[in-house]
């Protein structure tokens, strides 16, 4: 036999990876009050966008922000894409909807999943509301919303998306 015949053209190596995370003062401000049901967000003091999770700074201005605001659970999608392709250890079968969503109020987008539609009928621009889990399975995490499923309410025009005021978007 040739040492081509013998030469090893791949291997599979599964690679587990454990993360403590501390959070630091704004962060755990915001995870203390997605546990009692309250999205939060920090407002700029220099260009007033407001933050949703907060990180106790602002990446546009570089400046500490400390004003909280309450936020709705009413968002707009801002992108999204259909998974098709099974994630290792994800309990969510495909195809499935992340969106990355701007909360009413809010003028950066997070991350979160879409359900009780059509994935095709998903769309930019389009309105959702969050759908919570049972007030006993809540803790210090995003999870405690289930996914955001879509209001039948008009949609907002691309170019506003993120520029909502607090008490929501006046279509």
């Amino acid at each position: 036999m040739s040492d081509a015949e013998h030469a090893v053209t791949g291997i599979e190596c599964p690679v587990y990876l454990q993360y403590h995370f501390t959070a630091g003062r704004a962060p755990a401000r915001f995870l203390t009050r997605i546990r009692e049901g309250v999205l939060t967000g920090q407002r700029c003091p220099r260009c007033s966008n407001v933050y949703i999770p907060p990180r106790g700074s602002c990446p546009a201005c570089g400046v500490p922000t400390e004003e909280e605001v309450v936020l709705p659970d009413k968002a707009t999608v801002q992108s999204f894409t259909v998974v098709a392709i099974p994630i290792p250890n994800n309990p969510i079968e495909p195809p499935f909807v992340v969106a990355n969503l701007v909360l009413d109020g809010a003028n950066i987008a997070f991350i979160h999943l879409i359900s009780e539609c059509d994935n095709s009928a998903v769309h930019i621009g389009q309105r959702v509301q969050a759908v919570w889990k049972p007030r006993e399975e809540w803790g210090y995490a995003m999870d405690n919303i289930r996914y955001f499923r879509p209001l039948d309410e008009p949609d907002v025009p691309v170019e506003q998306i993120g520029r909502l005021s607090v008490s929501g978007w006046e279509g």
